[in-house]
């Protein structure tokens, strides 16, 4: 079994990265294969919406590190997206590859486990609010299966999710695709 994991954050030792971290170890361990996308180290262009590709039924006219996380999201059958909140939502970075996901949509729908990480420095009871909404919005409508979330909500620098559960929570999501 083999899940891809979406980071998009541009720190790479920051909190997200963390989280990825511990949901990449919990998933080995539980005997899965990773495949890791870390969007902000990599030139993935905006979606166009030029329709070209006819959601799928071509290849998407641009030519960049798409290609090379497409085929590895295809064989997957779990998808972690990892991100640090920017302005209540995803990174761009990682909304940018979200975005993406149009030319392949239907390839993609059906069938995975999704998985939200996300941190904040923020921890109001509201913090996540807008995030998780778009999450389960974007879980809806490509029919995969919301399998967890940690939302580390508190923690807007690496030594106060260090002193967090949330690391532990993150190797528990990746734990228990056992």
């Amino acid at each position: 079994m083999k899940a891809t994991i979406i980071t998009g954050s541009p720190h790479k030792k920051g909190t997200s990265a963390l989280l990825a971290d511990e949901f990449i170890r919990g998933a080995r361990e539980a005997g899965w294969e990773t495949f890791r996308f870390d969007a902000a180290f990599e030139q993935a262009a905006p979606c166009l919406g030029c329709n070209r590709c006819g959601i799928g039924a071509a290849p998407c006219v641009q030519k960049d590190a798409m290609q090379k996380l497409m085929p590895e999201l295809l064989a997957s059958q779990a998808v972690a997206l990892v991100t640090p909140l920017y302005y209540f939502g995803f990174s761009a970075q990682i909304k940018t590859v979200i975005d993406r996901f149009y030319a392949d949509s239907c390839k993609l729908t059906g069938g995975k486990k999704v998985f939200l990480m996300a941190t904040a420095y923020d921890s109001s009871d509201w913090t996540m609010s807008a995030l998780t909404a778009h999450y389960e919005t974007l879980a809806r409508y490509m029919r995969w299966q919301d399998s967890g979330r940690v939302l580390a909500v508190g923690c807007g620098a690496r030594p106060d999710i260090e002193r967090s559960r949330f690391p532990q929570e993150a190797y528990q999501l990746g734990l228990s695709l056992k």
